[in-house]
């Protein structure tokens, strides 16, 4: 940067002008000097103070490619206006927020009574336009507390479910409860209107979308709403649910295990109906052909709530339950390697004629060792069913394997 210096100095002189008379006349000489002197940075700053304020707050409004001069010197340190962008950015966004949520609300409080007679028209197609709209207005909380409030609107979307053939149409409700059940009062609403058999309904869908939503919804309204597994289970809940053992997806049979878990605990009818469905020897197999925890912890739960059914209790054993349930000893999940001892404890006294458990055996000796007090007792446990109701001459079974390897005399 360079600085210029002009200095004017002036003089006279005497000329003929073209009329042959002679004139003064003054001129100036011009003389530039030219330095390397420091630009005067704070008069910059000063110049830009309220682009760097408008840069913090409102960014938006800067043309593109404007450059402006920052005052941090040090990296380390904010400066003021950097301190106060977040706040203001934070603030900003609040109201924008605010305006648009007010927006909703009222947007979709206007549309109710139209949407609610759309739904109940004749034309499948008209039911079907609406209930997309009606998805949509639910991905956005303010217009989702505005259609939950509706008894009217959530009794239509539960009958349009109920009623229709159309594909579109199913997985467009079923979307519709699914959002719903993320609040209590939308659940409630669910409740009220019948949504739980039209839910179950749907849990026979081909459509995979379809399926996952009815399933989750059930699990919100099974988890946090009152009657709601009285009702899963007088719709047939449970005889929709075990078949969807055989689903591959694991999270969703994650989410599927759990619904059985909540159902089944402390009533032996939902015991009784998951056997007769084959739920032990799905339940069995989830638990030797997969490896995602939260499935397993799930379906361990489901196997520990049934080994106490005396006709679960040698179904699931049948099955290989002793050794799938062993498979996961010595795996780095406590809580999974609990409920499976918990439940192998609950099933040794029916697996002792077992073949096939030499693996089994040999971690449960091992955690005799163990300074975990559950862990010790559960084995300690598990091998005293194991060989405690053998007498006289045995050939096979776990006592067998246990005396031919020195861990008890005979």
């Amino acid at each position: 940067m360079y600085g210029v210096d002009s200095g004017i100095q002036s003089g006279a002189t005497t000329v003929r002008d073209d009329d042959g008379e002679f004139t003064t006349s003054k001129h100036y000489t011009v003389t530039t000097t030219v330095t390397s002197e420091q630009p005067d940075v704070d008069a910059q700053y000063t110049l830009t103070r309220a682009q760097r304020v408008r840069a913090a707050m409102f960014p938006e409004t800067l043309e593109e490619g404007t450059a402006i001069l920052s005052t941090q010197t040090d990296p380390s340190q904010m400066t003021n206006v950097q301190r106060l962008a977040e706040p203001s950015q934070m603030l900003k966004t609040a109201i924008i927020h605010l305006i648009n949520y007010q927006d909703d609300a009222e947007l979709a409080t206007r549309a109710v009574p139209e949407l609610t007679k759309l739904l109940n028209d004749e034309d499948q197609v008209v039911v079907s336009k609406a209930a997309q709209i009606v998805n949509q207005l639910t991905r956005k909380e303010a217009s989702r507390r505005a259609l939950m409030q509706s008894p009217q609107m959530v009794a239509a979307v539960v009958r349009a479910m109920q009623n229709t053939s159309d594909m579109e149409t199913a997985r467009a409700t079923a979307s519709i409860l699914h959002n719903l059940s993320h609040q209590r009062e939308g659940m409630l609403s669910i409740f009220k209107s019948g949504g739980i058999p039209a839910l179950v309904r749907m849990l026979s869908s081909p459509m995979e979308s379809v399926l996952f939503y009815a399933i989750t919804t059930l699990h919100n309204l099974l988890l946090h709403q009152e009657g709601a597994k009285m009702a899963v289970r007088l719709a047939d809940g449970l005889q929709r649910m075990v078949p969807l053992l055989k689903k591959s997806n694991p999270k969703f049979l994650a989410i599927t295990t759990d619904c059985l878990q909540l159902l089944s605990y402390g009533n032996q009818e939902s015991k009784l109906i998951i056997l007769a469905n084959g739920g032990p020897e799905g339940l069995v197999h989830i638990m030797r052909n997969y490896n995602y925890e939260k499935l397993l912890w799930t379906t361990s739960r489901v196997l520990k709530v049934l080994s106490v059914c005396p006709s679960n209790k040698p179904a699931i054993v049948e099955a290989g339950g002793m050794q799938a349930l062993g498979k996961h000893l010595t795996g780095p999940s406590q809580r999974l390697k609990q409920n499976c001892l918990w439940t192998l404890r609950n099933l040794s006294d029916a697996a002792t004629k077992q073949e096939g458990m030499d693996n089994l055996l040999q971690v449960l000796v091992e955690l005799l060792s163990s300074d975990d007090i559950n862990m010790l007792t559960c084995a300690t446990g598990i091998l005293s069913n194991l060989t405690c109701t053998h007498t006289g001459s045995v050939t096979s079974g776990p006592f067998v394997c246990l005396r031919s390897c020195g861990l008890i005399m005979c």
